[in-house]
């Protein structure tokens, strides 16, 4: 049991549906929601919490609550973004949704119901603590949660016109990221929002992946998202340069005293940079080279993207903490 919860939590794990019957609750409802991209989310709250500490005013209970409440959100995101894309049409068996981990209804594991009550359960969770949190600190929470709120059912819609990539920007970056040392601290700081907007590049960089992996089938579904506008090489030169974006933003940062030197450890990330660069730098083969896993084909410029994220993504938090260590111990 625990092992399918670490599997679920580390990647999109493919299953039979004789398999799911097997599971828990915990383990249908990791998978379902794609919990291995939740590192992401934890990441921009944890990043809102090391800025709190960082300033003296960190709140355990808050800092938990709020980054609880931002993972069922996205939980809730990608649920309802599955429902979504199965009404419309656009989920089927062949499409690339659907070949690089189960999409519940697609693959039977789930009827719409079911979903659907998965959805609302995960939704009033987060709403829950939502309104809890607003108690607390004031109607700019809830002005926060109910802006999270019109991104988590306007997903499915927004990649139809283009707006996918930016509510990406401003959801992981200054949303989450300022929204949480906001609710942790009771106050917005401009720097807090800087420094996420420099993070969001990261997850940005992801979708941007995501979309050129599946350029054409999106094109054949009319699906309009930012690289089927710019089409597929600008798209792959604007995704390297989002990634090259994110260490002149921490370096411009730390050189304003933003952020603190330490974080300049994200540079430890430049082997996962360098094989990202590398990869959007050139077309997708069309089967995956021998040395490939399998299992994470037909994801190939995205999965890249989301390794080199998720390292700098660690390293970015790993750099505040040791920031907030050195501060606490009067070294910085």
């Amino acid at each position: 049991m625990v092992r399918m919860w670490i599997a679920a939590l580390r990647v999109i794990p493919q299953v039979k549906p004789e398999e799911w019957q097997t599971f828990d609750l915990l383990t249908r409802w990791l998978i379902s929601t794609r919990a291995a991209v939740f590192v992401m989310t934890f990441v921009s709250a944890t990043i809102g919490g090391l800025f709190a500490a960082y300033h003296g005013q960190f709140h355990l209970g808050l800092y938990l609550l709020t980054t609880l409440g931002l993972i069922l959100a996205h939980g809730a995101s990608n649920l309802f973004n599955d429902l979504f894309d199965y009404k419309l049409g656009l989920d089927e068996a062949n499409y690339f949704r659907a070949q690089y981990g189960p999409q519940p209804l697609v693959a039977g594991l789930l009827s719409e119901r079911a979903l659907l009550r998965y959805a609302a359960v995960t939704l009033a969770l987060a709403a829950a603590i939502g309104a809890y949190l607003t108690w607390v600190r004031g109607p700019l929470v809830f002005v926060l949660a109910a802006s999270g709120l019109a991104a988590i059912l306007g997903y499915s819609f927004s990649k139809r016109i283009a707006l996918g990539e930016p509510l990406v920007i401003v959801v992981w970056g200054p949303l989450m990221v300022a929204g949480s040392y906001f609710v942790i601290t009771g106050h917005w700081r401009w720097e807090v929002f800087w420094a996420g907007l420099v993070y969001a590049l990261g997850p940005t960089s992801v979708l941007f992946g995501k979309h050129i992996d599946k350029f054409d089938d999106d094109r054949q579904r009319g699906i309009r998202t930012l690289p089927i506008l710019l089409g597929k090489d600008r798209a792959r030169r604007w995704a390297k340069g989002l990634m090259l974006s994110m260490y002149l933003g921490v370096g411009l940062l730390v050189a304003l005293r933003i952020l603190p030197w330490p974080t300049l450890l994200v540079v430890l990330a430049w082997r996962e940079f360098r094989a990202a660069w590398k990869i959007f730098s050139q077309e997708k083969p069309k089967a995956p080279p021998a040395d490939y896993p399998p299992e994470s084909w037909p994801l190939w410029y995205v999965a890249y993207a989301f390794v080199h994220n998720r390292r700098f993504g660690f390293l970015f938090v790993g750099g505040l903490l040791l920031g907030v260590i050195l501060r606490f111990w009067g070294l910085a």
